[in-house]
């Protein structure tokens, strides 16, 4: 009988690309995963991948059962939620991948469509690294990613991109360090501290360019791959920070935050990343409809 273990890690590597990426995706060793794939193409009397340059390549034996894996483990996720979904009561599983770039008060505005259906829906959100989350979306563990930006141009994941909503980019501080800066924005932000996202965030780029084009220089106090970690980092006063204008109301009303002005030109965009070109999930859908409604930020 097939060793299923070593068959999801020979379905880890063929979606991966190779055996270092396989090994990043899977958190295992390297060598742990080369030794499990010699086993089973040991078992099978096969070879699954031939050397192609300094990667791998799957052989023709090795596309067919990829092909069957792919659908082996499908199942295995149907079968799943299919069992979860009995266990825990009649509504619909609704799994989420929410980028950590993405702030936390976006992803609520994005998927409140899905929590006002008729149909019952139980949400699942998982937030981390926009690639992990792709991976993710890719074995069917999730229903949708929502990003800053759409799928990597070369990336190894099949899936498809759907523009939900964007939104000009503002900035915020803390009414302390607000009171300290003059009145003269954007040229107030010259030697101020300043909080920006991460390199994996979408925007950063832009905003970098906006204020080399404004010849602006503030003082760069922390880079934040979380969104929230920064706001807390603002909250406390340790800096200016860019959100998007559409939650820029809740910010100062609820969290006490001044808005200092307006970084013109610059958007942020949020997508709705599937593994279908037609949205299905009722609750993706709502999502949707509710963006091309105007509904959503903007």
């Amino acid at each position: 009988m097939i060793n299923y273990k070593q068959l999801h890690h020979f379905w880890t590597v063929a979606r991966a690309g190779g055996i270092v990426r396989g090994a990043e995706r899977s958190g295992l060793a390297p060598q742990t995963l080369s030794g499990q794939i010699a086993t089973l193409e040991a078992e099978l009397g096969v070879s699954l991948f031939k050397r192609q340059g300094r990667g791998l390549a799957l052989t023709d034996t090795g596309r067919v059962a990829l092909d069957y894996a792919e659908e082996i483990f499908r199942l295995g996720d149907e079968l799943e939620e299919a069992i979860r979904s009995r266990a825990s009561g009649p509504a619909v599983p609704f799994r989420v991948g929410v980028a950590d770039v993405v702030p936390k008060t976006i992803a609520w505005l994005l998927l409140a469509p899905s929590m006002t259906l008729a149909e019952p829906m139980r949400i699942v959100c998982r937030e981390g690294k926009f690639d992990a989350l792709l991976g993710e979306l890719a074995i069917h563990k999730l229903d949708v990613v929502l990003a800053d930006g759409p799928m990597p141009p070369n990336t190894d994941v099949r899936g498809y991109s759907h523009k939900l909503s964007e939104s000009t980019i503002g900035f915020f501080a803390a009414p302390s360090l607000a009171e300290a800066l003059n009145s003269d924005f954007p040229h107030s932000l010259n030697g101020a501290p300043l909080l920006l996202p991460g390199s994996e965030a979408a925007v950063r780029g832009p905003l970098l360019r906006w204020l080399d084009t404004a010849g602006l220089k503030p003082h760069i106090v922390g880079e934040f791959d979380d969104s929230a970690l920064m706001r807390a980092f603002a909250e406390a006063g340790a800096g200016i920070f860019p959100s998007a204008l559409a939650v820029g109301e809740q910010l100062c009303r609820q969290d006490a935050m001044v808005h200092l002005g307006t970084a013109d030109g610059v958007v942020e965009t949020y997508y709705a990343i599937s593994v279908e070109r037609r949205l299905t999930h009722p609750a993706v859908r709502a999502i949707s409809a509710a963006a091309n409604e105007g509904q959503q930020p903007a």
